[in-house]
């Protein structure tokens, strides 16, 4: 299922122009329509692991946050030039 997860998360930030976000709500929504829900704290956790490898940047507040410390509201985005080194 891990690797499901990650194709989603991936998948959506693909089709997104540089920069832009996605939720965490928008890809437990494309992985199960009904039952997103049950699906937010598998997204989590492989979003977490995506970004302590460099692969994505986890926002809150519109910037960068630390994957290992970061609470609250929290969106995805792929990496860009000029963020802080993770």
């Amino acid at each position: 299922m891990t690797a499901a997860v990650e194709a989603a998360i991936l998948g959506l930030l693909a089709n997104l122009p540089p920069g832009k976000s996605v939720s965490p709500e928008d890809v437990a929504r494309a992985l199960d329509p009904a039952g997103w829900r049950r699906e937010l704290g598998k997204v989590r956790g492989v979003a977490v692991g995506l970004a302590r490898a460099g692969r994505l940047v986890i926002l809150r507040h519109g910037k960068p946050a630390d994957p290992d410390t970061f609470k609250g509201v929290w969106r995805m985005r792929l990496p860009i030039s000029g963020d802080p080194a993770s």
